[in-house]
This record gives structure tokens, C-alpha cells and sequence, in this order.
């Protein structure tokens, strides 16, 4: 049995759980968000809670019982508390700034990076050299976060690039020049 898929997930005051076929929508105070849930798990919501139980104890519905959990949780947990994800620019010259709502990275470029970020999300410089991804929705903070480090991976020599806030990258010694 699933440890995670058998915890139920507490459903704080303020939120509302309604489950329309298999269509799960999460309102909350800091906005609403839906999936579609796999036909074959069963969801029940009772008073303050949602608990998920799977069919029988085949190998895919054993991987899909702990994933819908956590997936419900997370929808949860974001429209109540939401996420963030932290990004530091390391090397000399780099710099990010907001033009607008659009993130402007110089990174050793020819050219600035401009990035957008979609409805929903939520991009903030404290300082020229962190920048900070926000919204209600785990997986597109996440994808945005990959997205922003993708233009310039830290690199294992000097270490410079765009890592995400306590990332430790594995550095290499290089030639020694003898």
C-alpha cells in the first residue's frame, strides 16, 4: 500500500473541494485551479478532507494512487500558501532586470534574454543577480524556473550560470598546464 496515497488531504477552511466526474477544481484565496484526474482512482471528499483509493493492487494503479495524492495536495497547498522558486545568476556582467512583465537576463550574450512569463505566474528581481518565480500552480513554477536556468546551465569549471538558490554544482579541476 501507498504511504503517501493512503494520508488523506486536509482541506483548510477557506478552500473548496468539488470533484465533477473526474475533473477536480480547487478554489482557494489566492485563486482557482483544475486538473482531470485518471478515470480508475477513486476520490472521496468528506467534510474537511480527500482521500484517494485505488481498484485493486495492479502495478499501474499502485504508481497512480500516491501521484493523484500528491497532485490533489499540491493543488491545495497552492491556492492556499502557493509557490516559489528562487534563481541566482552567478558569474561577472550577469544581471537580470524586469522590463514590464518580462524578465531581461544579460548572461554573456551578444544579445538580452527576454523571457515572458504566462497568466498565472509571476516573475520578481530583488536584486540584479536573484530572481524569484512565483505562482499557485507547482508544475508551471517549475517548468518556468527550468526554462529561465536553460539559457545559461551553470557550467563545472568556473561555476558560472543560472542555478536555482542552494544548488550545489560539481565542480572540475581542469588542466593543470604543465
Amino acid at each position: 500500500m501507498s504511504r503517501i496515497g493512503k494520508k488523506p488531504v486536509e482541506i483548510p477552511g477557506g478552500v473548496t473541494v468539488t470533484l465533477d466526474g473526474q475533473l477536480m477544481t480547487v478554489k482557494g484565496p489566492k485563486g482557482e485551479l483544475k486538473r482531470e484526474l485518471h478515470p480508475e482512482m477513486k476520490i472521496n471528499i468528506e467534510e474537511n478532507q480527500v482521500t484517494v483509493e485505488r481498484p485493486s493492487d495492479q502495478k499501474e494503479h499502485r504508481a497512480l494512487h500516491g501521484t493523484t495524492r500528491s497532485l490533489i495536495n499540491n493543488m491545495v497547498e497552492g491556492v492556499t500558501k502557493g509557490y516559489e522558486r528562487a534563481l541566482e545568476l552567478i558569474g561577472v556582467g550577469y544581471r537580470a532586470s524586469k522590463s514590464g512583465q518580462k524578465l531581461v537576463l544579460n548572461v554573456g550574450y551578444s544579445h538580452p534574454v527576454e523571457i515572458v512569463p504566462e497568466a498565472g505566474l509571476e516573475i520578481e528581481v530583488p536584486s540584479n543577480t536573484k530572481v524569484i518565480v512565483k505562482g499557485i500552480d507547482k508544475e508551471r513554477v517549475g517548468a518556468l524556473a527550468s526554462n529561465i536556468r536553460s539559457v545559461r546551465l551553470p557550467e563545472p569549471y568556473k561555476g558560472k550560470g543560472i542555478r536555482y538558490e542552494g544548488e550545489y554544482v560539481r565542480r572540475k579541476e581542469g588542466k593543470t598546464g604543465k
